[in-house]
C-alpha cells in the first residue's frame, strides 16, 4: 500500500511542477504561480513525512535541525549581510518573520534531504561520511548556481548588487555540509522514493525555467 501510495504522490508532485513550469513561464498567470509556490514547497516537505519509513527520533531530530538551522542562517544572512552577502526576501516564499520567510527552512530541509537520500542509494556500500558529505554539497551549491537567476525573476529574493557575489556559493557549500554531515550520520531509515524523484523534478524546474530566462536575453 506504501509504495502504491508513493507512486501515486510522485506523479501528484511531478504535475505540480509542469503546471508550475507552465504557470510560470506566462505573464498572465505568473503572479497567482508565485502565489502557490509556498504550499507547493508545504506540500512537499508533508509528502516527504508521509512516505518516509520509520520515522524515528533520529529522523525527526533532523526534521528540526535542518529546518531551524537553514531558517536562523538565513536570518543571520539577511540582518549582517556578512554569510551569503547583500540580499532581501521578496513575497513569492510567503509571510517573513525577522525579514525571512519561514518557507526557506522548509526548502533548506527539501534539498538536502532529497540530496542526501540520492546520494546514500547511489553510494549505499561507501561509509565515508565526509565525502558524502562534500560531494552532496558540492551538488546543492552547483543547484543553486542552476537557480538563482530564476529565484530572482520569479521575486523570490533579490541582491543588492544585482548579482550573487561567490561569498553566497562558499556558504551555501558549507551550510549544506553541515546539514549533511547531520542526515548521514544519524542513525534512520534513508530510502525514500520521492526524495529521489523530488530533487530531479527541482533540477528540471529550475534548469528548465533558466534556459527560458537565457533564451528572453
Amino acid at each position: 500500500m506504501l509504495i502504491k501510495n508513493t507512486r501515486a504522490i510522485i506523479y501528484l508532485q511531478a504535475s505540480m511542477y509542469l503546471a508550475g513550469i507552465i504557470g510560470l513561464s506566462i505573464s498572465s498567470t505568473q503572479a497567482f504561480f508565485q502565489l502557490l509556490t509556498p504550499f507547493h514547497l508545504l506540500s512537499s516537505f508533508i509528502f516527504l513525512i508521509i512516505t518516509q519509513d520509520k520515522r524515528n527520533t533520529a529522523f525527526w531530530q533532523f526534521v528540526l535541525t535542518a529546518v531551524s538551522l537553514g531558517y536562523f542562517v538565513e536570518v543571520l544572512g539577511v540582518k549582517t549581510q556578512m554569510i551569503f552577502g547583500a540580499y532581501q526576501y521578496q513575497t513569492t516564499l510567503g509571510f517573513k518573520i525577522f525579514e525571512v520567510p519561514p518557507m526557506i527552512g522548509i526548502n533548506w530541509f527539501l534539498m538536502v534531504f532529497c540530496a542526501g537520500v540520492l546520494i546514500d542509494q547511489t553510494f549505499k556500500s561507501d561509509k565515508n561520511i565526509i565525502l558524502k558529505s562534500t560531494f552532496g554539497a558540492t551538488i546543492l551549491t552547483i543547484f543553486d548556481y542552476i537557480a538563482e537567476p530564476v529565484a530572482i525573476d520569479q521575486n523570490m529574493w533579490t541582491w543588492t548588487f544585482g548579482v550573487p557575489p561567490l561569498q553566497n556559493y562558499i556558504a551555501w557549500f558549507l551550510v549544506a555540509f553541515v546539514l549533511l554531515f547531520a542526515f548521514f550520520r544519524l542513525k534512520f531509515t534513508k530510502n525514500n522514493p520521492l526524495a529521489i524523484a523530488l530533487f530531479i523534478f527541482q533540477l528540471i524546474f529550475f534548469g528548465v525555467l533558466r534556459f527560458l530566462i537565457y533564451l528572453q536575453g
